[in-house]
Order: C-alpha cells, then structure tokens, then sequence
C-alpha cells in the first residue's frame, strides 16, 4: 500500500505508473501473441474473428468495469481518509457484484453471439470461427472479473507492484497454452480461447491465496463478504457514469467494425492487427492516467487539491515524452510490427495505412486521457461520459462513414484523431471551470479544500 498524500508529486507518480505500465503491457502482450499464433498457424479468416470479437467482449464488460473503477476510486479516498473498515466494506461489495455480474454476462453473451456477429455484417467466412471463440471466452467471465477486480483494489490502495507479477505470470502461462492448444493439439482458435480462461483461471485462484495469506487489508472469502448499499451507490454514482462512457466506446467500436466489415476478410484482418498494436503501444499513456486517478483520489480525500493539480502536470509530462518516442516507433517500423502477425501483403499495408494515421495523434489523444484520469480521481466522472459521447457519436463514427466513402478505408481510420480532437477540447474547458471540486466521497466544506 503507499500513501500518496505526502512526498514528491513526480516521483510518487512515477513509481507508481512504472508497474502499471508494465502490467498493462503484459496483458496486451496477452492479447497480442493470441492474435500472432492465431494469425500465424491458422489463418487471416482467424486473426479477423478473435479482432471481430473484442469489440463485443469489451461491450458486454463495460459498465462491470466501470463500477469497479468506481469502486477503485472510493477505496483510494477513503484510504487517503484513514478510513480502513470503509475501504474493507467496499471490497466486499465490489466482489459480490463481480460475481452476480459475470453469471448474467456469460448468458447473455452466449445467447446471443451469433445474432450480433450477424447484426455487424461479419463476413461469412469469418463468422463460425469469430462465434466459437467468442462463446468459449466468455467461460472465463468470472475469472476475468475476479483478477480485474483485485488490481483494482490494490491499484486504489496504492500497490500497483502485486498485480504486476500476477500478470506476468498469467502472460507468460496464456503464451505456453497458446503454443500447445493451436501448434501441438491443433485445436484451432477454440485452444486460444482456452488458452486465454485457463491462464486467468489459474492466476485469480493463485492471486487471491497469495492475498489472504499476504494482505492486511484484502481477505478473499465469500462466507464473510458483507454487501454494503451505501457504498455501492457511491461506487455506482462514480463508476456508472465511467461505466457508459466504456459502454459508448465498446458500441462505438463495434459501428466502427461494421464499417470495416464492408471492405472485406483483409480489411477485418488488418484492423484486427493493426488495433492489437495500437492498443500495446498506447497502453503506457492511458495507463498514466490510471495512476493519477488513484494520486488525485488520495489527494482529493485528504483534502489536498493543490497537490492533485501537481499530479496532473507530471504525468502531462511524463505522458508526452513516451507519446513523441512512440508515434516515430509506429510510423517507421509499422510495415515489420504487421508482418508479425500475417504474411498477406494486402493485410500488411491497410494495417500499416491504419498505424501511421492514428499514431501520429498519440499525444493528443494521450493528453485527453490525463483529463479523463484526473476527473475519475475527483470523482466527477460524468464529463468524461459526455464528452466520449460527443467525440464518439457526433464526431468519430459519422466522419469514418462519410470519408470512408470518399477515400476508402483509410477514411475510417481519420475519425479517430478528429474525434480526440474534440474530446480535449470539452475535457479542457470543464477542468479550467473548476466544476469537478467537492465531487469526492469524503465531503468538507469547499473553503477548507487545497
């Protein structure tokens, strides 16, 4: 656990952000080697169906993660509030409704995955691989939630190191399954998917042993676990709003997909690729304003706005020199990174169109995600929902239809900047209001914070 309330801005934040990024660069690289094997040893039509299925994935799991980011934001304030038994109580209630949320999510994905896959005009030859994967991954719901839900917590406590070695050791279990279920069994991208439940399985039982033999705070039991309504509604006025803003992005994703899914089997397979690497390589940046969110959190709750505002400009910093060192990396060795994944000459260049667009905006959108994180950490998180509304619905998506249609797919690819555009420019100006002050859990009187 670490105390952000005292010591320097820039180094706390950094010490803390080094494991996040490492962790969230593990789980990507989870992501990105199932998509490598897949598209390796099985083929274009398979890399295209495990792409096709994130964007339903990420929908059915949003607003879940929204709550438990929610959750993770109570706990850091009431951590920065000295308050234990508080931050006890919503570790409870968080679990409980992991757990109600991952049995309703597990039947209603598999009851219906064949009709959304059909509702986004997937290609045929895609479809039966893209339905099997899908069905088969959302098993692991709970396993999914359980280990999610416990970085969350520690994350909100101000540990970020534990989750990171869990994470490696489920990587490196999903890459070892991979190899043996796809290269050796020959089970086709069925054995990714149970590659993928298998290692989380095994990691959320090891975590949550490790913990309750570890942890001061965190005991795993379910006989003891008490659900606490005061707190949900705190983690749901927080959370939910987060909660819809992941909801817009995930069905924004899958209007996105669709779009794509007109261009054919090599555009499905590109995108695919193309958008594994995008989101390893930005993963670092969102993942500074992971950080800040739980420095703002702790800072906010003991009443110490000025020193939040500090967090905010070390991690602008520390956010824009990783973006200017990856958008060169994309744009000069893209063609290399998407050869990775498939051999297709026609797949490799959309892939590569895709990065050199979008990673010449890293930092834009980079600095928009730092304003999303310190506004989660405060608490007000209904900005955030709106403008990912606005920049989504009203910008994105209509100009990716309408300059799709003008210079082909690559138009698809420029809504995105457009869209990030606009986003910063709402983030901004809320922020400048001061509007988001007196929005944490643990209220004072508004004279008294800073």
């Amino acid at each position: 656990m670490k105390d952000f309330t005292e010591g320097k801005e820039a180094k706390l934040i950094l010490q803390f952000s080094v494991p996040l990024v490492l962790g969230n660069i593990f789980h990507n690289l989870y992501n990105v080697i199932d998509s490598v094997i897949v598209g390796q040893f099985i083929g274009k039509e398979a890399l295209g169906a495990v792409g096709a299925s994130f964007p339903i994935i990420f929908a059915l799991i949003s607003v879940v993660i929204g709550v438990g980011s929610g959750a993770s934001t109570v706990i850091s304030q009431y951590f920065g509030a000295k308050k234990t038994a508080e931050v006890k109580r919503t570790i409870d209630t968080l679990f409980i409704f992991f757990l109600a949320a991952s049995i309703l999510i597990t039947i209603l994905g598999i009851s219906f995955s064949k009709q959304i896959f059909m509702l986004l005009s997937l290609p045929d030859d895609i479809l039966p691989q893209a339905v099997s994967y899908l069905n088969i991954y959302l098993l692991g719901m709970f396993f999914f939630f359980g280990f999610s839900g416990i970085s969350s917590i520690l994350r909100g406590l101000g540990d970020s190191k534990t989750p990171l070695y869990f994470m490696i050791i489920s990587t490196f279990c999903n890459i070892i399954l991979d190899l043996l279920f796809v290269v050796v069994f020959k089970w086709g991208i069925q054995g990714a998917a149970y590659a993928t439940i298998l290692s989380e399985a095994g990691v959320f039982f090891t975590m949550a042993v490790y913990l309750n033999k570890k942890h001061p705070i965190i005991k795993l039991s379910f006989r003891k676990y008490t659900f606490d309504r005061d707190i949900f509604r705190s983690c749901i006025r927080i959370g939910l709003p987060t909660g819809f803003q992941q909801s817009f992005i995930a069905f924004g994703m899958m209007a996105i997909m669709s779009i794509v899914n007109g261009f054919g089997t090599n555009a499905v397979a590109a995108y695919s690729a193309a958008m594994r690497i995008d989101s390893f390589v930005r993963m670092p940046a969102i993942t500074f304003s992971s950080a800040l969110s739980t420095f703002v959190g702790q800072n906010l709750g003991a009443f110490k706005k000025q020193r939040a505002k500090a967090g905010l400009k070390a991690s602008l910093l520390f956010s824009t020199i990783y973006c200017i060192f990856a958008s060169l990396l994309i744009i000069i060795f893209g063609q290399h990174i998407m050869s990775l994944f498939t051999s297709d000459p026609a797949v490799i260049q959309i892939g590569q169109e895709y990065m050199i667009i979008v990673s010449s905006f890293y930092l834009l959108f980079s600095i928009m995600f730092n304003y999303t994180g310190f506004l989660r950490g405060a608490g007000a998180t209904l900005i955030p929902m709106i403008t990912t509304f606005t920049a989504l619905y009203l910008v994105r998506i209509p100009a990716a239809v309408f300059l799709s249609g003008i210079i082909g797919v690559n138009g698809i690819w420029w809504g995105e900047p457009m869209g990030s555009a606009i986003g910063l420019i709402i983030l901004l100006s809320y922020y400048r209001s001061g509007k988001w002050e007196g929005k944490a859990v643990t209220k004072k009187a508004a004279d008294e914070i800073g």
